[in-house]
């Protein structure tokens, strides 16, 4: 059954937006607090929580995931850059699963997959390291053959297929997916992921998907998990982030049982 993973990110961004450099103490209590959000998406049906610890920390900081560690009763992935630093505290932490992605600095989110062709032997260490401390590792790659190879050479468990470009091309094509542009982009992830199933590895996608989008990809055959944050985030605004997760969770059970998963 397709699992939802609600990336928390930017309930930390609306935090910092105010307290961002000052001393978090128990006179200020900073909100909107990202462990409490974490609680109300798992009330919601959360299947796994992702938060992304940044080098630069601007959104999520170490006592986000310290006390996310702590706290969670369901998946916790940390999304990570394949930095020594980063490798310390996930394998320090015991994360349920630690997933590789790039990082910019002045990138507002992750944009692009991860190149695990060029970096292939620093990530294969990366990847034993990760391993050996119990974690289940994934790659953020894009829909491409070459970075789904390079992936099971490196060891990775899971590769998540970056859905970014399916999601302009939807919103380019208004949905309609009579038009070649929008069929061709699910392809690709499609395509991408049945490579990942023939390696032995799990089929994850997440980015940019929505309430209006994600039901295509949550159809994909043998597709596990889709992390979504942003969508949510934004649609708890207006009902609640614990309804915000079970109306996404609603979609893609519901297109994952039309497909026949």
């Amino acid at each position: 059954m397709i699992q939802l993973g609600v990336n928390i990110d930017h309930v930390a961004t609306i935090r910092q937006a105010r307290y961002r450099g000052i001393e978090h103490t128990r006179a200020d209590r900073p909100e909107p607090d990202p462990v409490r959000a974490a609680h109300e998406a798992e009330l919601g049906g959360a299947d796994g929580i992702t938060v992304h610890l940044r080098e630069d920390r601007r959104h999520i900081v170490d006592r986000d995931v310290e006390l996310l560690r702590s706290l969670v009763a369901v998946k916790l992935n940390l999304e990570m850059a394949a930095t020594d630093e980063m490798v310390g505290i996930a394998c320090r932490l015991g994360t349920d699963t630690a997933m590789l992605v790039p990082e910019g600095r002045e990138e507002v989110t992750t944009e692009g997959g991860l190149d695990v062709v060029k970096q292939r032997p620093r990530l294969k260490e990366v990847v034993q390291r990760l391993r050996g401390s119990g974690l289940i590792v994934s790659a953020f790659i894009d829909a491409d053959l070459s970075q789904v190879e390079a992936a099971a050479g490196a060891g990775f468990d899971v590769c998540e297929v970056h859905t970014g470009p399916y999601a302009r091309a939807f919103a380019e094509a208004g949905g309609d997916f009579r038009r070649e542009p929008l069929t061709a982009a699910l392809e690709q992830v499609a395509v991408a992921g049945g490579a990942i199933r023939a390696a032995g590895m799990r089929f994850n996608a997440g980015h940019a998907l929505n309430y209006h989008n994600v039901g295509a990809v949550a159809a994909l055959v043998g597709i596990e998990e889709l992390h979504i944050g942003h969508a949510i985030i934004s649609r708890a605004v207006f009902v609640g982030l614990r309804e915000a997760v079970q109306e996404m969770k609603e979609l893609m059970r519901g297109a994952a049982g039309q497909s026949g998963e």
